[in-house]
C-alpha cells in the first residue's frame, strides 16, 4: 500500500518507477513532431519515366544544400534525368550522378533554391533495437505523410530488386506503402540513419532501410567516380553482436559479421570459408559491422589476397581470399 503522500514517481514494490503515462506520450509525440518539423520539408518526391514509358515513383532526401538528393535504385529505374517535386523547389528535372543497384542506392543532383532544406546522414552504427524511428516519404503519392515505429532488428540482409543481396539493413516495424522508397528514416536525434528500400507485401511490421552508413560509403564512391567500383568475397553478411568475453579475448569490437551465404564458385567458397562463420577482422583490421566489409572491400583490393579472421566452433581461425571484383550490376529499366 502507499501512504497518501505518494508521488506519481513511486516505485512499485520492486519494479521500475510508476511513471506518468501522459508524460510518455507527450515526450513520444514531441519526438516525433520534432523530427517531422526538421527533416519532413527536405524529403522530396522522385518520379523517373517519360511518356510512354512506365518509371518510378518514390521519395528522396535532400543531404546538401548544392542539392544532392538521394534516393533508391528502384526508383530512379535506369533512367539519366528524373523530376523532383517538393513544396519549396516545386517540379524540378534532377540528373542521376550514381546509381548503384547493388545497394538499391541512386544519387541525383538538383537545382534548389537558396537556403532549401536539407537532413544530416547520422551514424548507424549508434541504433540499438528497440529505438525509435520515424518515417518520411509520399506512400501513394499523399506528399510529406510521417510515421512512427521501433528499430526491431539490425545488421540484415535483403535481396534487392537486381537479385542482389544487400547488407547491414535496418529492420522496423515503419508503415511503409508504394512510394516510400528512397525516403528517410530518421532517429529521435534528427539525423537520417536509414533510406526506406523495402516492405513486405502481406506483412505486418515488416520494413526494411538501406543503413546511412553504407548510404555514406556510396555517396564517396559516387562523387569521386561516378559509379562504386568494390572488390568482394562472395558472402551474404550480417551484423551480430559478440559477447564482452568473447571481443576481450580476440581484442575484437563488440559486434562482428556472421556468414549467411557463400556464393558457388566464389572466392569465399575456394578459401573454404563457410555459412555460420563468423568474420572479425580483415587484413588485422576489425570489421564491426556488415558496413565496415563493405568499407575496407575497396577498389584496390581487387584481385589482392587479404587475410580473413574468423570464429568457428569457438577456435579464431585465418583464410587468406583472393577479392573478386564483383561484377557491375545494370539497373533494371521500366
Amino acid at each position: 500500500m502507499f501512504d497518501d503522500d505518494t508521488s506519481s514517481s513511486s516505485t512499485i514494490e520492486g519494479g521500475a518507477p510508476d511513471l506518468d503515462q501522459g508524460a510518455l506520450i507527450d515526450a513520444y509525440s514531441h519526438a516525433v513532431a520534432t523530427v517531422a518539423d526538421s527533416v519532413g520539408p527536405a524529403v522530396v518526391r522522385v518520379q523517373s519515366g517519360t511518356a510512354g514509358r512506365r518509371g518510378g515513383l518514390g521519395s528522396g532526401v535532400v543531404i546538401a544544400n548544392d542539392g544532392l538528393v538521394l534516393t533508391n535504385s528502384h526508383v530512379v529505374a535506369g533512367a539519366r534525368r528524373v523530376r523532383v517535386g517538393s513544396t519549396e523547389a516545386g517540379d524540378r528535372e534532377a540528373e542521376v550522378i550514381g546509381d548503384d543497384p547493388a545497394t538499391d542506392l541512386a544519387l541525383l543532383r538538383v537545382e534548389l533554391p537558396r537556403g532549401a532544406a536539407t537532413a544530416r546522414l547520422g551514424d548507424s552504427k549508434m541504433l540499438k533495437r528497440g529505438h525509435l524511428v520515424v518515417g518520411i516519404g509520399n506512400p501513394l503519392g499523399f506528399e510529406s505523410t510521417i510515421t512512427a515505429g521501433i528499430v526491431s532488428a539490425l545488421g540484415r540482409s535483403l535481396r534487392s530488386q537486381s537479385g542482389h543481396l544487400i547488407d547491414d539493413v535496418i529492420q522496423n516495424d515503419v508503415a511503409l506503402n508504394p512510394g516510400n522508397s528512397g525516403g528517410a528514416l530518421v532517429a529521435a536525434s534528427g539525423q537520417v540513419v536509414g533510406i526506406n528500400t523495402a516492405m513486405i507485401a502481406g506483412a505486418q511490421g515488416l520494413a526494411f532501410a538501406v543503413s546511412s552508413n553504407t548510404a555514406g560509403f556510396v555517396i564517396g564512391e559516387f562523387i569521386a567516380h561516378g559509379r562504386v567500383r568494390r572488390a568482394h568475397l562472395g558472402i551474404a553478411a550480417q551484423t551480430v553482436p559478440l559477447s564482452r568475453r568473447v571481443a576481450l579475448a580476440i581484442h575484437s569490437g563488440a559486434n562482428a559479421v556472421r556468414i549467411g551465404e557463400v556464393q558457388p564458385g566464389s572466392a569465399a567458397e575456394e578459401a573454404g570459408l563457410r555459412v555460420g562463420d563468423i568474420l572479425v577482422a580483415l587484413d588485422d583490421m576489425v570489421v564491426a559491422g556488415a558496413d565496415d566489409l563493405l568499407r575496407l572491400l575497396s577498389a584496390d583490393r581487387i584481385g589482392r589476397s587479404v587475410e580473413v579472421s574468423v570464429l568457428r566452433d569457438g577456435r579464431l581461425i585465418t583464410r587468406s581470399v583472393t577479392a573478386q571484383e564483383r561484377p557491375p550490376i545494370v539497373a533494371a529499366t521500366r
